[in-house]
């Protein structure tokens, strides 16, 4: 019987969407299955460009259903693509492929990307990295007042093409305050470009680059420019990829390229506001690609460790290895059901709720990090197979790596939702509750979020009616303990003027934070989906010794004050332990081996 909270592409069937979109996810999954697992591997291992992924998705409309907003949606059906998907370097365009896009299906739903996010992550994270930098290009341009560069980038996904976000340098990375791609007017209403970017997925390709800048002739925030440009112009130079990949993640240099009026997507305090709302949208979709890279490496790993007889007993008898491997499986439930979760939020969404400013860094850095540790605990169990050349693991175990890297380092999404803490823990306001949301709406929103400020001002619903719900399981009352000494921490034991500026003791403080939200939205969807109580209290059995373990960092910080160390002693939990409700999560873990095997 297959597992319900995993994916599984031997019974996926969402039919929780509509016939359009059930109709793609399923048609992507096929596509890999087809295409199968020695072919998959080998791609990555050799590096190969997307050319046969991009062409499907651009046949089937794939890009354009489901990332073209509803009020960009044309009436052209049938579009001719010319785009050549199939060499690795160059940006010549000589291969001709039709598609048929189902208008009345064009959305951005962030519930469907989401899901989408976890297919591709489960087959490889090449081809959601393609996909990723398309959304984070799109993102300027949607925000966009020019109604010219919104109505190209719509015929272009029509055509099939992939997009890029030329924000990041060599030299300054993302510090856009320090941008040295340089627009010099041209005395005809318009600019050249001139200056580099590095580190820009898809800028082989792109039909559109989406590329921020600054004025010469004008000083500040107000000579900030995003411009779209096009890799395929002769002023466009593409000069490396900068990774040793399937994915092009390219340096590219503009040399005098002129930029029109209608190339010009924002001016001045948009352009900064575009830039940062533009990675609003695009980190949160880091969360759900880590699920599906941890969801197939799991079946790997379970299904070898079962079978696997180590001095005549299979390694799963071993207490220690249940224990690695049923740690993995509560932490990936519970990275399923926080993601699950800060969809709802961040659909619900609009000027007078922006809850999902705290819970979008969340899915960015923690629900990241989790991927990180259940790979390795299954890694450890699996130990030397993990590095075989025809297993899924090999790779997975790598590109884990990457996702809490992408989209500001686990370091800055702490630092933020720091910024929420206050206001979260001790200072909850009135909302209507938000339902699971999974009707087929445009988050239109997203793209008119407005000026990247004020997020002191952000206030939350209260955190502990999510855990009084739950307060029958032992852990979850545990884990509660410990949520309520760090609000006395705050009222209390807070970092002073001079430990704000200590960021590494400000980051210990962020985790235990972290720690409350993560728990708080995986038990509102526990609520929401009936999740079996065994699975929660072992995950927060695993929650509660991940904030002890954070809490003894915070002891040994050299800033601490005599104060906080006490606290944080203080704060230490042991979980309840219970071995009948363990080994009932184990029968679920052991029912994973053989669930799933690729087609070779």
């Amino acid at each position: 019987m297959a597992d319900a909270l995993l994916f599984n592409p031997r019974t996926y069937d969402p039919a929780h969407f509509d016939p359009e979109t059930r109709r793609l996810l399923r048609a992507t999954v096929d596509w890999f299955e087809e295409r199968g697992k020695r072919r998959i591997i080998e791609d990555y291992r050799t590096r190969a460009w997307l050319g046969d992924f991009l062409d499907f998705a651009a046949k089937e409309g794939l890009f354009a259903t489901f990332l073209t907003p509803a009020g960009e949606a044309g009436d052209n059906t049938n579009n001719t693509n010319n785009t050549n998907n199939t060499d690795n370097t160059d940006n010549t365009d000589n291969t001709n492929n039709t598609n048929s896009t189902n208008n009345t299906a064009k959305r951005w739903d962030t519930a469907r990307i989401a899901a989408l996010n976890e297919i591709l992550g489960f087959y490889g994270l090449d081809y959601w990295y393609a996909w990723q930098v398309t959304i984070l290009g799109l993102g300027p341009v949607w925000q966009s007042d020019n109604a010219a560069a919104r109505a190209r980038a719509a015929e272009l996904l029509d055509q099939g093409e992939v997009f890029a976000f030329g924000l990041s340098e060599r030299t300054h990375g993302a510090d856009i305050y320090s941008t040295d791609m340089l627009l010099t007017p041209d005395g005809e209403g318009g600019f050249r470009a001139t200056g580099s970017k590095y580190y820009i997925g898809n800028g082989n390709k792109a039909g559109l680059v989406s590329v921020f800048g600054r004025r010469t002739d004008v000083e500040g925030p107000d000579g900030y420019v995003f411009f779209a440009a096009d890799s395929r112009h002769p002023a466009y130079h593409l000069v490396k990829n900068v990774v040793d990949s399937s994915k092009f993640v390219s340096e590219f240099r503009l040399e005098g390229y002129p930029v029109a009026a209608e190339d010009v997507l924002h001016t001045g305090r948009a352009a900064f506001d575009a830039a940062l709302n533009t990675v609003n949208v695009g980190k949160f979709n880091l969360c759900t690609a880590s699920i599906g890279i941890c969801e197939h490496a799991m079946y790997e790993a379970v299904t070898h460790a079962q079978n696997r007889i180590l001095y005549g007993r299979p390694v799963t008898a071993f207490p220690h290895v249940r224990r690695e491997l049923t740690d993995a499986y509560v932490r990936l439930a519970g990275m399923k059901l926080f993601s699950d979760r800060a969809v709802d939020y961040f659909r619900t969404a609009g000027p007078d709720d922006r809850r999902y400013l705290l819970f979008n860094p969340m899915t960015k850095m923690k629900v990241t990090t989790e991927g990180e540790k259940v790979i390795d605990l299954m890694w450890d169990v699996i130990a030397a197979k993990g590095f075989e050349k025809d297993n899924y693991f090999a790779q997975a175990a790598v590109e884990i790596r990457g996702l809490p890297k992408l989209e500001g380092t686990v370091h800055v999404n702490l630092a933020l939702i720091l910024k929420f803490m206050g206001n979260h823990l001790l200072a909850p306001a009135a909302y209507e509750p938000v339902p699971t949301r999974l009707d087929a709406a445009d988050d239109a929103f997203l793209f008119r979020q407005g000026p990247a400020r004020g997020l002191g001002s952000v206030r939350f619903h209260d955190w502990r009616p999510a855990f009084d719900a739950y307060d029958r399981l032992p852990n979850v009352a545990r884990l509660r303990e410990q949520a309520d000494a760090l609000c006395d921490f705050v009222r209390t034991a807070a970092p002073d003027e001079a430990q704000s500026r200590d960021l590494d003791l400000l980051l210990a403080v962020g985790q235990l934070f972290a720690l409350v939200v993560h728990a708080q939205l995986v038990l509102e969807q526990a609520a929401l989906t009936g999740l079996d109580d065994d699975v929660l209290d072992e995950l927060f059995a695993v929650l509660v010794r991940d904030f002890s373990a954070h809490a003894v960092e915070l002891h040994g910080k050299d800033s601490a004050t005599e104060a906080q160390q006490n606290w944080a002693l203080g704060a230490v939990r042991r979980p309840v332990v219970d071995e009948a409700r363990t080994a009932r999560v184990w029968t679920r873990v052991e029912a994973l081996s053989g669930a799933y095997e690729m087609r070779p």
